[in-house]
């Protein structure tokens, strides 16, 4: 199949986001203790996806993390992940650009899914493709290459120069005439893959093909997606990039931990080195070794950021406020950096826009995105003190930091 780059994905956005007066979604309301830090910027979802109750909305990244200069050609895109609650589509990213107005809708943002999807050969011998079945709780894209958190393995890697179009012509009516000559339909919602000679991707126009993977050497000692182990092979819960030092740019990668009784652990961040030449992980003998691992001072942490020595965790509880945590490394250990702070309900994964496009230094911004869909039958959802909804957020660094 053809390809199509990042930048004609946002030309071709087929569904609307909402930014400035136009965004109403409020996850924030005033916080359960009344002091919720509100975002600097914040953008609303397609009424479709804000309401979906099949896809729940998960990672965070951006192009400040594969760049320095923070621009994809002349765009400044934004990545989401979602992960398929119902089950059988695996996990879609959305593609934005929230700089860019719709001519006539100034507070409009057009954006676009894209099913990741994992090669495989089928019976036949063929070369075929499947759902990738994840939580995809955290992203990071640096240079060509997008990262994938999956939980329980390691880490799967995507290619931006492989989003492969199953229907360009744009008449979705009509199955399009592959490269290699069979066709390619965009229309059947039950089938992905190759199919009797057609590939398939749920309806999706795009798919993106995993082309790596790194799996942890050591053996898992977690036994599911919520509690933790303190010893073993970590959780891949979600993962972040740190390019505050550019001689040594890292992915940063953490746990989620439910902890109780039984299980007391809060989880683990560790640091991976990044080979700025290539995108990918620097390694020794066919290993990546961290650089740097700490026990989390919190539990429930849903997202983790490091820039300039400085730790951004955001914590969610169910449908109450979420917490916005920051830690610093004293004595070895990671230690609380001032009090909580009050943010919006479930928080998710985290990425720090660096500001580094930006001759003399940008603004810097600490993004991430709510899960919970508003659902008016839900008591705890429609709390005037934390509501529910989903949007992509920003916080300044400059406000999260001046916070006690």
């Amino acid at each position: 199949m053809p390809t199509q780059g990042v930048q004609d994905l946002l030309d071709q956005g087929n569904r609307v986001a909402k930014t400035g007066a136009s965004c109403t979604t409020d996850p924030f309301g005033s916080g359960d203790d009344g002091k919720v830090l509100a975002p600097a910027k914040k953008l609303c979802w397609d009424p479709g996806d804000s309401a979906t109750e099949e896809w729940i909305p998960q990672g965070m990244t951006g192009v400040s993390d594969a760049q320095t200069d923070e621009l994809w050609g002349s765009r400044k895109p934004l990545v989401t992940a979602w992960y398929d609650k119902a089950g059988g589509k695996g996990v879609r990213l959305s593609f934005l650009d929230p700089q860019t107005a719709i001519p006539g809708d100034p507070d409009g943002r057009r954006y676009r899914h894209v099913l990741l999807v994992e090669p495989y050969y089928n019976s036949y011998d063929h070369v075929s493709y499947k759902a990738v079945d994840i939580h995809a709780g955290g992203i990071a894209w640096y240079k060509y290459y997008l990262y994938v958190a999956d939980t329980l393995n390691g880490l799967r890697v995507f290619d931006m120069r492989s989003i492969l179009d199953l229907n360009p012509d744009q008449n979705a009516s009509v199955d399009d005439t592959t490269l290699d000559g069979l066709k390619s339909n965009v229309r059947d919602e039950t089938q992905i893959g190759r199919q009797n000679n057609v590939y398939y991707g749920h309806t999706y126009r795009y798919v993106m093909p995993q082309v790596a993977s790194y799996k942890f050497v050591s053996a898992q000692g977690n036994s599911s997606a919520a509690t933790c182990a303190a010893t073993g092979a970590p959780k891949a819960s979600y993962i972040s990039v740190d390019r505050s030092d550019s001689a040594a740019p890292a992915l940063i990668m953490g746990e989620y931990c439910d902890s109780d009784d039984t299980h007391p652990e809060k989880g683990r961040v560790g640091a991976l080195p990044v080979d700025d030449a290539t995108g990918l992980l620097k390694s020794a003998g066919g290993v990546v070794g961290a650089t740097g691992a700490f026990y989390l001072p919190r539990d429930l942490t849903q997202g983790a950021a490091r820039y300039d020595g400085v730790y951004y965790f955001n914590r969610s509880w169910t449908t109450h406020s979420g917490s916005l945590r920051r830690a610093t490394v004293s004595g070895g250990r990671l230690v609380d950096y001032g009090a909580n702070i009050t943010n919006a309900v479930g928080p998710e994964d985290l990425s720090f826009e660096h500001g580094q496009g930006v001759p003399g230094g940008g603004t810097r911004y600490l993004w991430s995105l709510t899960e919970h869909r508003m659902d008016a039958t839900d008591p705890t959802c429609t709390d005037s003190g934390s509501p529910c909804g989903r949007v992509i957020y920003a916080h300044r660094a400059t406000d999260i930091l001046a916070r006690p």
